[in-house]
């Protein structure tokens, strides 16, 4: 599964606490599958990894 990365100083400029998350242990293909979907939009801040289908413009900008 791809997530894009984000700087932490990045992310708390853009206040990415605001989107739900899970710890970067997880599972992303098992959130994806039970919680978000397979075409969710996930960004691994820090030692989290976000949902921010309702801000694409933040993984739409992000280098792979």
């Amino acid at each position: 599964m791809r997530t894009k990365y984000l700087k932490k100083q990045i992310g708390e400029t853009i206040h990415i606490d605001r989107f739900p998350n899970f710890h970067a242990n997880g599972s992303i293909f098992g959130m994806k599958r039970m919680y978000y979907g397979k075409d969710a939009l996930l960004v691994r801040c820090g030692s989290y990894i976000y949902k921010v289908d309702s801000g694409p413009a933040i993984y739409y900008c992000l280098a792979k």
